[in-house]
């Protein structure tokens, strides 16, 4: 996708400030970013926990990440500027959408990165809520690879029942590895369905075990 000069070095100096104020008031570290794969369409699939979890996970990779937002986002004049900037996908209240569908399926045959969380809304416990059907279709569709992520500790300092966040945590955020266009071809939907939310799993495991 051919983005304007402007566009390019915004979305870079956001990324570096959001990584400082990240690891200056939460203490984020990342691993497992070897593990994103450094060209192609990438459907990214993270588990859901807080506000922070979008940039949470776009500010580790070193290619672009697009972002999907609420259309009710873009009613507001100042934070439908910065979704704009960003070259965010809108989505319907239920899901993707038609539109939105269309469009997250058209960056990841340009071989983009686009981030995506199944279970549909933050969760109410900290914990994984099972993943909705449908956006595996995105990437048999396009060919793209499907990279798991796990956050773990955004839910303590941002939780869903309250406004604001909290000052301080310890977050982390781990890559696992992707499943390739041809592995993700081979299996039928709710299969495929099943190995994505396993592996999302898995990695939250892993998370949880590295605090201990």
């Amino acid at each position: 996708m051919d983005r304007p000069l402007w566009k390019i070095i915004w979305y870079e100096l956001l990324r570096r400030v959001v990584q400082l104020a990240a690891v200056l008031f939460y203490r984020v570290r990342h691993y497992g970013v070897r593990r994103i794969p450094a060209s192609g369409g990438v459907l990214v699939v993270s588990n859901h926990q807080s506000h922070f979890d979008p940039p949470l996970v776009g500010m580790a990779s070193p290619r672009r990440m697009n972002y999907l937002a609420r259309e009710t986002l873009f009613r507001f004049g100042p934070f439908r500027w910065l979704i704009q900037s960003l070259d965010a996908i809108a989505i319907d209240r239920e899901g993707l959408g038609l539109n939105g569908i269309k469009e997250s399926l058209r960056r990841l045959k340009r071989g983009e990165m686009v981030l995506i969380f199944p279970e549909g809304t933050r969760t109410p416990d900290g914990r994984i809520q099972p993943f909705r059907p449908g956006f595996t279709t995105l990437a048999v569709r396009s060919g793209a690879a499907i990279l798991p992520v796990a956050i773990d500790g955004a839910f303590e300092a941002w939780p869903r029942r309250r406004r604001l966040p909290r000052l301080g945590g310890d977050i982390r955020v781990l890559f696992g590895e992707p499943i390739q266009p041809r592995q993700a071809a081979a299996m039928d939907e709710r299969a495929l369905l099943a190995e994505v939310e396993r592996r999302v799993r898995q990695c939250h495991e892993e998370l949880r075990r590295l605090k201990r």
